[in-house]
């Protein structure tokens, strides 16, 4: 028989965690199924070397305790993997949240059951859960995509995946290491890896656009400053576009002379940091002011590597700059002028296979060592498409999303009763603060199961036609910008026959709070509520 909740829970990372504190201070029981051997998401797999934040540490935090923001000190302005995973920790024990988390629990199957308004949930080790709520608190960035390289099992090497990076650490020294991909992951460790390894081949398929990160120590009187102001600066983060405050611009850059826009970039490539995305409010609207920042960020990558062929294949110029993830880096361009450091360009010599002895190419053979993988994600909907919730009539989300991944506001999505989703496709998620925008999806959850509680409604489903209209304002959002352009995993263009479709929402977070709130204030007209039958509850 299973065992009875009133929410179930999957993923214990950021968003899971806070799931689990929300509502059990409502008075829920709540399960949550964690498959990994420990908590943290995100932050317990990718262990990689260089592995950190993107959004400053100070803001990359949970905002619903006063306490845990005045007690815990950051050390850096963005923190490292390592820091992240005991703040996650601290926060855990601090609330007691262990006791309701089973660990090495993959959920494998959920299956709404319409006699009983219940969802069943099993894991792969055949236990089984039931709950009237189930909430898939399971990442934006959790799936990692396995590369279809031929030939890769005939390594006869050690092969590393950032996303599964050994607990206990590598050591590349004096070894050929190879790494594939040149995303986020790749550009935070390979300056790391250079430093270790004998040689180090950086195998290349698209060319990025990378913003140093001048990270630093944080002193104690920053720390005390933030502490003091908090609540107004979460306040205020609230009201932008990313939910974090980057000193976001309000000029066009379009208005300003040249030479007046250059130093606005310069300016924002000095303080460092994602903040260069907010340089202008067009940016990335106006295609002339999107080819001024990326053409800045070219010439920067010119003035920091020192041979101008390797320059050259680095820069990027065949998508916007935004639309694909803009990068952070730590001294990723310097590594190119380290002898023992070389760069492959995937577009100009194809990889063809991987041997026992490395990776050949159309031209040669690059013999390796160790071979690490860093090759990205299904973003956004591979976590759910990998469970495949069946809703009503027994209907597969995975089969729903192969057309579109269409939800209402991210949270909810039509012929899924009582399923709910945290940042889901939709959503600002992935462009946001995710800690921060985690937790207003969960608080909004949240107070949608007091309604229905204090309500007696055992159902509440996205309506199809409110799902639809939002699946448009959605893509018209991203219409209005230049960032669907490029074949990034915002839109699943690194997943073969995913649908190509801009998947989280740039109207940015204030509009997206606003929509939220309306569909409560209305009183959840966007969505279906079934009432309670009397003679079933009196059963």
């Amino acid at each position: 028989m299973p065992q009875e909740f009133d929410a179930i829970v999957v993923g214990a990372g950021f968003a899971g965690l806070y799931a689990l504190y929300r509502l059990r201070e409502r008075g829920h029981t709540v399960r949550v199924l964690e498959a990994a051997s420990d908590i943290g998401g995100t932050w317990f797999h990718n262990r990689y070397p260089g592995a950190r934040c993107d959004i400053e540490s100070l803001q990359y935090s949970y905002s619903f305790s006063g306490e845990v923001e005045q007690e815990w000190d950051w050390t850096e302005r963005y923190a490292g993997q390592p820091e992240i995973l005991r703040y996650i920790h601290h926060v855990a024990d601090r609330f007691d949240l262990r006791r309701d988390i089973r660990l090495n629990a993959q959920a494998v199957a959920a299956v709404f059951d319409e006699a009983r308004h219940k969802w069943r949930i099993e894991t792969g080790d055949g236990e089984a859960y039931s709950a009237a709520f189930c909430i898939m608190a399971t990442g934006c960035l959790s799936v990692p995509l396995d590369p279809a390289i031929p030939g890769l099992g005939e390594f006869a090497g050690d092969i590393y995946r950032t996303v599964d990076w050994p607990h206990d650490g590598v050591d590349f020294t004096g070894r050929r290491a190879g790494i594939v991909g040149t995303g986020s992951s790749a550009i935070q460790a390979i300056p790391i890896v250079a430093e270790a390894a004998g040689e180090l081949t950086v195998f290349q398929r698209t060319a990025n656009y990378v913003i140093p990160a001048h990270n630093r120590p944080l002193d104690e009187a920053e720390r005390a400053d933030w502490k003091r102001h908090y609540p107004a600066r979460r306040a205020a983060a609230r009201r932008t576009r990313n939910n974090a405050l980057m000193d976001h611009n309000t000029r066009p850059g379009a208005d300003m002379p040249p030479g007046e826009r250059e130093a606005v970039l310069e300016a924002r490539w000095q303080l460092g940091g994602l903040t260069f995305s907010y340089g202008f409010p067009d940016q990335a609207t106006d295609r002339r002011v999107n080819e001024a920042a990326a053409d800045f960020v070219r010439r920067k990558i010119a003035g920091r590597v020192g041979d101008p062929e390797t320059a050259r294949k680095l820069m990027p110029r065949d998508h916007p700059l935004g639309s694909k993830r803009l990068c952070v880096d730590t001294e990723y361009f310097e590594a190119f002028n380290r002898p023992n450091v070389r760069l492959v360009d995937l577009r100009e010599e194809a990889l063809v296979a991987v041997e026992a002895a490395g990776v050949r190419t159309e031209r040669t053979l690059y013999p390796l060592d160790a071979l690490i993988l860093a090759t990205g994600f299904d973003a956004m909907t591979g976590a759910l498409s990998r469970i495949d919730p069946k809703g009503r009539g027994g209907r597969s989300l995975r089969e729903k999303w192969r057309v579109r991944p269409s939800t209402l506001l991210g949270l909810a999505v039509a012929g899924f009763p009582n399923l709910f989703l945290v940042t889901g496709p939709g959503s600002p998620s992935v462009l946001s603060n995710m800690v921060t925008s985690a937790e207003q999806n969960i608080d909004w959850i949240a107070a949608c199961l007091d309604y229905l509680r204090a309500n007696g409604v055992v159902e509440i489903e996205a309506r199809a036609e409110a799902e639809d209209a939002w699946f448009e304002e959605v893509a018209a959002a991203s219409a209005r910008t230049l960032l669907p352009e490029g074949d990034s995993w915002y839109v699943g263009a690194n997943v073969p026959d995913k649908p190509r479709v801009y998947m989280p929402y740039l109207g940015g977070v204030p509009a997206y709070l606003d929509a939220c709130e309306k569909a409560a204030a209305d009183g959840y007209n966007a969505f279906a509520l079934t009432p309670a039958d009397p003679a079933v509850a009196a059963e």
